[in-house]
């Protein structure tokens, strides 16, 4: 809690989300075929060990499901013990496609659709809030969210340090012969608000839509607040970053499943793609408890991105 206008208490928040990405679609990235790789690793590994660090921590998580995952019993089973447990389990499409956008409108609400009925199924509820596949969103996929009846989206990602990077890595895979599935954004996107707001056309632009809650990124240099920029700064970078942001009334921090993963999960392979499978799952668990840490002690407490949703409210996200 801090002191408002004219005396008034302002509760800050935090909401960890975590997008349950599975192996697969990081090849799909790096336009490479893996092998001998634990395709499962995200929901076998990743998420019990999730499960333990956020009951340790007393931390609600937002954990954004791939539908199709949910075909696997044990990916079901876990994320139903997770819903049990008080997290909440949101939309991330059906099949993760990165070219959601470019397809039909009918297409992109069904991935929306089907997404929906598969988290219902496996946890007994509908979810409420979606993210899209690889943070890239059009005014046409708000559209199909406002049919579908979703409360929110945590898809914007404002942010040129990872904008400008993932173009260039996109270009350099197509000419090394190597495409990658990944797409960039609207280049617009990156003069989103930075805190939430209710979508306008284009969506970049605030009006009166479905209540957008962006990714954190740092004031003025919009530096990124992410799990992956988290784990690479090691505990003190991570706090440093993370004490940008004290002072918001919200902070939306965003992580994925692999940012507990490391090679020794049967992901050698993958580690020649992705550096950060070098640094020690412990040793990134370590960096989630100076985060928690730090914001617990400026006064922030923790919520699900659905309740964070519902306490923002119509009256306190000016257009």
């Amino acid at each position: 809690m801090t002191g408002g206008v004219n005396g008034t208490i302002v509760e800050r928040t935090c909401a960890i989300s975590v997008d349950l990405d599975e192996i697969p679609n990081y090849g799909a990235i790096h336009g490479v075929q893996l092998c001998d790789v634990d395709e499962h690793a995200v929901y076998d590994r990743g998420l019990p060990r999730l499960e333990a660090w956020a009951r340790q921590s007393d931390v609600p998580l937002t954990l954004f499901a791939v539908g199709s995952d949910l075909k696997r019993p044990a990916a079901a089973e876990g994320l139903s013990r997770m819903a049990t447990a008080g997290h909440e389990i949101a939309n991330h499409s059906f099949d993760h496609f990165y070219d959601l956008t470019r397809r039909s409108p009918s297409e992109m609400h069904e991935q929306v659709a089907k997404a929906n009925e598969a988290i219902a199924q496996a946890t007994g509820a509908p979810p409420v809030g979606f993210r899209a596949p690889g943070y890239v969103t059009t005014d046409a996929l708000y559209e199909v969210l406002d049919e579908v009846g979703v409360r929110y989206s945590s898809s914007v990602f404002p942010c040129p340090w990872y904008y400008a990077p993932k173009a260039a890595l996109i270009g350099l895979k197509a000419l090394r012969g190597r495409p990658s599935r990944s797409l960039i954004d609207d280049p617009r996107v990156l003069s989103a608000p930075a805190e939430p707001y209710r979508i306008g056309k284009p969506y970049y632009r605030r009006g009166t839509g479905v209540l957008e809650l962006p990714m954190a990124v740092t004031p003025w240099l919009r530096l990124p607040v992410i799990g992956t920029s988290l784990v690479a700064g090691g505990p003190a970078g991570a706090e440093w970053l993370v004490r940008r942001l004290i002072g918001r009334k919200f902070i939306n921090l965003e992580l994925h499943g692999i940012d507990v993963l490391d090679a020794s999960d049967e992901l050698g392979a993958l580690g020649r793609h992705q550096p950060d499978l070098r640094i020690p799952a412990s040793r990134k668990l370590q960096v989630l408890d100076r985060v928690v840490y730090t914001l617990r002690e400026a006064g922030y407490s923790f919520r699900t991105l659905a309740e964070a949703a519902q306490r923002l409210g119509d009256d306190d996200v000016s257009p």
